[in-house]
């Protein structure tokens, strides 16, 4: 029995099922490659799922999360550190906005505090909700009310949102979806689940419109799209679109667990309550923290009063101290530029394979579907791994890459000279 099979074994007898069996049990990595446990090496190209932006045991990371895990490792919410202060400064002046942020541990977290923040600033006059077919927006059961597909969602239902869903990139349909019941649009820029599927031009600029001609708020969910995956910072910048309502998460943290849900001004028209800001039961009234409060900015977006929401872990102290070394060395680096040019180069080089399974490719930057002409994808993504390239089979028809922004251009050739090959084994299979 094999080191990854023995594992596969041990996973099986202690772990829901779930995820299945995985077919590959990872034991370390460097860069954009990774070893199995019997030492076998593979281009990763997925980068757990477009979340190590910097690729594997990036020394800048290592370097951070060392340093702090030795200083503080965890405060609670009870207590403020610098790091989550500093990390949602960089985060608003990369946006380019005045705001305010809430750190989660994750994606789906980061969606349901979006919820809440919707819920508390439209009142319940705005009931509904708008969001996309085939789109994704977590499995915690807000999230997955709003996520469009059907064969996750149905299992769980009933569910407490009331959510009318919308062909993606129709803007007619949008806008006539989008009313005076309306509290909010969720919308990803490009959708990541349902294949890798970009918005067509002016549809997130149709769907601001939308918003602001009916007072609803738009939370664009870039905890795929964002931190450099396309090219940009975020996704939504290409349009010069301003989210209401921002969501990140996977690339933030390089690998370490983190997400945000950041209101963003100006807002949409609020609804008829005010937040409260008196002391909950549970937090007993302070004169001396009153004072200090009363000195701050009062913020005009959409946010949480004192009470309304909360996690123990979020905008933990090493994952923030994570996520500054990843929007540090992003910038330092070039990245961004990196990901335009290596992401072409792919495009170019996958664009140019004459196979009768692909039918095409799309997505943008480092963040691509291998569209195919039949249901291969499994065993596309089956050959690719005995070729050595970790790929996802994101659809039936689709082969997702997402891999680490540091992708060389040298590394993106190695795997469009074996694409011919690793499509003639899946045919063969």
């Amino acid at each position: 029995m094999s080191e990854t099979e023995a594992l596969q074994k041990r996973f099986s007898a202690a772990l829901m099922p779930n995820y299945g069996v995985p077919p590959v049990a990872i034991s370390r990595g460097q860069g954009c490659l990774v070893w199995d446990a019997d030492g076998r090496e593979y281009l990763d190209l997925i980068a757990g799922i477009a979340v190590s932006s910097l690729g594997h045991a990036h020394p800048a990371i290592v370097e951070a999360v060392t340093r702090q895990v030795a200083t503080l490792t965890h405060t609670s919410n009870l207590f403020l550190h610098e790091r989550e202060v500093e990390l949602a400064e960089r985060l608003l002046s990369l946006l380019g906005a005045d705001g305010r942020v809430f750190f989660t541990n994750s994606g789906t977290e980061a969606i349901e505090a979006a919820v809440k923040l919707v819920r508390r600033t439209q009142g319940p006059a705005r009931p509904v909700m708008v969001a996309a077919e085939h789109s994704f927006h977590g499995r915690t059961m807000g999230a997955l009310a709003l996520t469009g597909k059907e064969s996750i969602r149905a299992p769980f239902g009933p569910f407490g949102l009331t959510v009318r869903f919308v062909p993606f990139g129709d803007a007619r349909a949008l806008r006539e979806a989008v009313d005076a019941d309306c509290a909010a649009v969720f919308l990803e820029p490009c959708l990541g689940e349902g294949g890798v599927i970009p918005a067509p031009p002016g549809y997130l600029r149709a769907a601001r419109e939308a918003c602001d001609q009916a007072g609803a708020l738009l939370v664009i969910d870039e905890i795929q799209s964002g931190i450099g995956r396309t090219g940009t910072w975020f996704a939504h910048q290409s349009e010069a679109v301003r989210p209401d309502i921002l969501t990140l998460a996977k690339g933030l943290g390089g690998g370490l667990p983190i997400g945000a849900c950041i209101g963003l001004e100006p807002a949409a028209p609020s609804g008829p309550s005010t937040p409260p800001t008196s002391s909950t039961p549970s937090e007993p009234f302070s004169s001396s923290t009153t004072s200090v409060s009363s000195t701050l900015p009062a913020p005009s977006g959409p946010v949480f009063a004192k009470g309304e929401h909360g996690s123990t872990f979020g905008g933990n102290p090493v994952a923030c101290a994570a996520a500054l070394a990843v929007l540090d060395t992003i910038e330092r680096d070039g990245l961004l530029g990196n990901v335009a040019a290596v992401g072409e180069r792919l495009v170019a080089g996958i664009g140019a394979v004459d196979h009768p399974l692909v039918a095409g490719i799309r997505g943008s930057g480092l963040w691509l579907a291998i569209a195919l002409t039949s249901d291969s994808a499994a065993g596309v993504e089956a050959a690719a791994r005995q070729a050595g390239f970790l790929v996802n089979a994101v659809q039936p028809d689709a082969v997702r890459l997402a891999p680490p922004l540091i992708l060389s251009a040298e590394q993106a050739d190695t795997f469009t000279a074996a694409l011919p090959g690793i499509l003639d084994a899946a045919e063969r299979a």
